[in-house]
């Protein structure tokens, strides 16, 4: 029985963006110490509401710089994967503190429906303006990093948190002109829900992730389905995909080759693991390699359906 191991390693993805995570967390910082306060100032839920969503921003970018930055480090005896999974652990920390803010401002937002307060409406909209450029900026730091989910990640959140913002703008242009005060803590409910909305998928992805779920993304069954349509081989199984770190994914197989490609040369698994990152975004690839037949193995990972 041969035992092959083939790793592919691609951590280039945390060098160039650092200048732009420190930026962006510079930038989200202090506008949402700017924000919290005017929020205060101007008796407004809804820019206390989004200064929350911007502080779980700020926890974002940290989490997506941290990831890249612990990509580097290398491994050690003590701890052969480095410290990748540290990512995971943030992640799950990030989506139940982020829960716990949520509760406070949806809880706020529902008591100034029976009590409503003044706001002023002017500084809303400044606020919130200023908000639209901050997010705007920052997504334009990580526009050229599509390739790489961890960077791709940071610009949708940044551009969804200026969409955010202008609906806060909007908010205060209507109080501004109807003066309407129940806007304030609808809007701020609004919030709250796309809060919840973004907080729980974190949570459930970072979660499946720690138990060494499959990461989304993979689909295990294509993965499969890949091995066994290549020619040398027979069957697969002890199929197993789990998640590294937020960024990165790894995979062990056992690949039942024809008995007439129990020679196996370097190409092939140079070549299988090459795919196998192409197709499904695997980086760790680890495949041992028996010998057998089709009828040996079944030609299927070995998953409750």
């Amino acid at each position: 029985m041969a035992h092959n191991h083939h790793h592919g390693h691609d951590h280039s993805h945390g060098t160039s963006f650092g200048r732009a995570f420190a930026i962006g967390v510079t930038l989200n910082l202090s506008f949402v110490i700017i924000e919290a306060l005017y929020g205060r100032i101007a008796n407004s839920i809804a820019l206390i509401a989004d200064a929350g969503h911007n502080l779980g921003d700020v926890l974002s970018l940290l989490l997506a710089w941290g990831a890249a930055v612990l990509a580097q480090r290398q491994p050690t005896p003590s701890r052969t994967y480095g410290l990748r999974r540290a990512s995971i652990l943030a992640a799950v920390v990030n989506a139940a503190i982020l829960l716990i803010t949520l509760g406070g401002i949806a809880w706020e937002a529902i008591r100034r429906f029976g009590e409503p307060v003044d706001t002023n409406a002017r500084t809303v909209m400044i606020i919130a303006a200023i908000g639209i450029a901050v997010n705007g900026v920052t997504a334009y730091l990580f526009a050229t990093g599509h390739e790489d989910l961890n960077i791709r990640g940071a610009f949708q959140h940044m551009m969804a948190d200026a969409v955010i913002a202008l609906g806060v703008v909007l908010a205060g242009a209507a109080m501004l002109y109807t003066g309407w005060a129940w806007l304030d803590p609808a809007v701020s409910l609004v919030i709250a829900v796309v809060i919840l909305v973004g907080t729980w998928s974190l949570l459930r992805d970072s979660v499946n992730l720690a138990l060494d779920g499959v990461p989304a993304g993979i689909d295990c069954d294509r993965v499969s389905d890949y091995l066994c349509g290549l020619p040398e081989v027979a069957g697969v199984h002890d199929l197993h995909v789990w998640g590294m770190s937020t960024t990165e994914a790894a995979l062990t197989a056992h690949l039942v080759m024809h008995e007439r490609e129990a020679v196996i040369e370097n190409k092939f698994l140079s070549e299988t693991e090459h795919e196998l990152h192409h197709r499904f975004g695997i980086e760790h690839v680890t495949l041992q390699l028996e010998t057998g037949d089709e009828t040996s193995a079944a030609c299927r990972c070995s998953l409750v359906k």
